[in-house]
């Protein structure tokens, strides 16, 4: 994690020392010999620096856990941090927010459904010093170890549910794999930021038997509609018929039958009632003794209007039989 540009900087310095040295023993042998050793001193030490990386630039999003002796000592960064070497090394770690890409999944939900799940997880180290050891040394890789986690955990989860709820419920089952994992991994250093289920595959004969089913629950509920209609059309007749009076429903009788006897090929069956109330209206047309019956008395207007009217109509059929 050292700065490249740090150790570009010594390698060229120590090539500019080599020069150097080789300049002055040409010019200068009895001065290079006699500091000869200061020269190796200078040579041995600009090694070191270029060897080992004990300056360290570190970024904003970078921290490094310095071990002296094999034992955390300190957290880095961010800036320059100095790392003693041979007795000192140190651990890079990354604060910014990793996205895990968890394989498909084949999850057989609690109905015995196999489907295919994708999912994807954010996570990072959090920035305080307690947390950035701990993401290095409580486990070995936080990243792989989330990632078997997230795998173990929705089959937990969704097959515990049956399709319908994997399906219309995937917060609920994103907040709950991201409760677990938060459980699992409370001291690894790590924050959260979200678990996502990207896509569910569904087989697609299930997918088809999903579909014939909510069609025949719209032709129930359409059929439901449709009987509630007739229904209050019913009522609504029955309440307006209730308030006519015997005379005006025998008028809407006679022109009902009227209608169908108008109809072609239409053959009309009359009640007794009215048989018998036909014959008396005619026997009182012809015989002013004859009486029609009291039980019939309200249907004589009513039928004379009508009689009259089908005699004029038969008088004009005849007449234009007649001139043809």
């Amino acid at each position: 994690m050292a700065a490249a540009s740090f150790k570009y900087l010594v390698f060229l310095v120590l090539i500019a020392l080599i020069a150097f040295g080789a300049y002055a023993l040409f010019i200068f042998k009895d001065t290079v010999l006699s500091n000869a050793v200061w020269v190796v001193a200078l040579v041995v030490f600009v090694w070191v620096i270029y060897k080992f990386d004990f300056i360290l630039q570190l970024l904003d999003y970078q921290r490094a856990v310095i071990y002296r002796f094999g034992k955390v000592n300190r957290v880095g960064g961010p800036g320059w941090a100095w790392v003693w070497p041979i007795i000192e090394h140190y651990d890079p770690v990354d604060l910014r927010v990793k996205t895990i890409d968890v394989p498909k999944q084949h999850v057989v939900t609690k109905d015995g459904i196999e489907i295919t799940v994708d999912a994807i997880v954010y996570l990072k180290v959090k920035k305080d010093n307690q947390s950035v050891v701990n993401s290095v040394i409580e486990v070995e890789d936080y990243i792989q170890a989330s990632q078997l986690f997230i795998v173990s955990s929705l089959r937990d989860v969704i097959g515990s549910v049956p399709l319908s709820d994997a399906i219309s419920s995937i917060d609920v089952i994103n907040a709950k794999i991201k409760e677990n994992l938060a459980q699992v991994s409370k001291d690894w250093g790590i924050a959260i930021e979200s678990i996502e289920i990207s896509d569910i595959e569904i087989p697609e004969t299930i997918l088809q038997a999903m579909h014939d089913e909510k069609a025949a629950v719209q032709q129930k509920l359409a059929r439901m509609e449709r009987a509630l209609a007739q229904k209050a059309e019913i009522d609504a007749v029955r309440e307006a018929t209730s308030k006519l009076d015997e005379k005006a429903l025998s008028y809407y009788y006679i022109k009902a039958i009227e209608n169908m006897a108008n109809s072609k090929g239409s053959k009309v069956f009359f009640p007794s009632e009215f048989t018998r109330l036909a014959q008396s209206f005619t026997d009182s047309t012809n015989s002013k003794k004859s009486v029609v019956p009291a039980t019939l008395a309200p249907y004589k207007n009513l039928l004379k209007t009508y009689v009259d009217s089908a005699v004029k109509k038969s008088g004009a059929t005849k007449k234009k039989k007649k001139k043809k």
